[in-house]
């Protein structure tokens, strides 16, 4: 596990080095997947693949500040990243084009009422799979591990998690983060997005920003002279699909999907042509949870 935490968060800050450039079109970025034109035909009537499939379209939640993940730079056309791809394994099996998908910005706070009320199909977005989650939306995985870390001020005097009791720590609202960081004794702050987060850092507003260890140096790599990372990963993260809790037949067929896709191989080349673009070793993928 350790290996495969170092191996990613040593693929953010190359990535996100070049992130801010033109990286990540569908032509710089290709994951080949079959798209079936009769893919409505393979699911049963009134079930919600079926209903999507003969719609040929499909509305993914996923976010847009999060280099290597889910991230679209201004003037990008498409978002790209890890998430991203997982997104268009999903469509592919339904019979949808990566151009038919519709992307929605979604921020940490959001992802449950979006899926509760319709706005999107699924949610890509750095969803860590809770009890709590799972009690009001369907989350299927997870097809991703990684563990939360701080970032701070250089000269800072946080080195480790040890450090932040009464400190003041950010991160999104509605993130596990929050309730991570509060666990180890930290104010703990909200905002609604990681860059705000990580603008109070700077500012020294903040004492610390707490997140995944990827998307943390990834910031760090934008602001070498400021910021790092410190300490050992306190956590790990299991990041899955989310989806409505009305269209339980969702989770097998989502589970389904990503099994294919680390099975003949698509899920590796979604993880190196995003996160694996530092050269780093491609991780085993995780095993995906049992669905109800």
């Amino acid at each position: 596990m350790k290996r495969t935490k170092l191996a990613v968060i040593a693929a953010a800050v190359a990535l996100t080095l070049g992130a801010c450039g033109s990286a990540g079109t569908d032509d710089e970025n290709p994951i080949d997947n079959d798209v079936a034109s009769d893919a409505a035909a393979q699911f049963e009537d009134g079930t919600a693949m079926k209903a999507l499939a003969e719609a040929g379209t499909v509305k993914i939640g996923v976010k847009f500040d999060q280099p290597g993940l889910g991230f679209k730079a201004a003037g990008q056309d498409q978002p790209t990243g890890f998430d991203v791809e997982m997104a268009k394994i999903v469509a592919a099996e339904l019979g949808i084009a990566a151009d038919k998908i519709e992307w929605v910005e979604t921020i940490s706070d959001n992802r449950e009422p979006f899926l509760q009320q319709d706005t999107v199909d699924f949610v890509f977005a750095s969803y860590s799979i809770t009890d709590d989650r799972r009690k009001v939306v369907g989350q299927a995985g997870p097809y991703f591990l990684t563990g939360q870390q701080l970032l701070v001020k250089k000269g800072s005097d946080i080195k480790s998690v040890a450090d932040i009791k009464g400190k003041e720590v950010c991160s999104v609202t509605g993130s596990t983060s929050l309730k991570n960081v509060e666990a180890e004794g930290a104010k703990a702050r909200g905002f609604e997005t990681y860059s705000q987060c990580r603008d109070q850092v700077l500012d020294g507003a903040v004492d610390s920003m707490s997140t995944d260890g990827s998307i943390l140096l990834g910031y760090a790599a934008l602001n070498p002279d400021e910021l790092e990372v410190v300490g050992d990963a306190f956590s790990e993260e299991r990041i899955g699909m989310g989806y409505s809790q009305d269209k339980p037949e969702l989770c097998q067929f989502l589970t389904d999907s990503i099994k294919k896709a680390q099975d003949d191989g698509r899920w590796a080349k979604a993880f190196e042509a995003t996160l694996g673009k530092s050269g780093a070793e491609t991780p085993e993928p995780p095993a995906m949870d049992s669905c109800a």
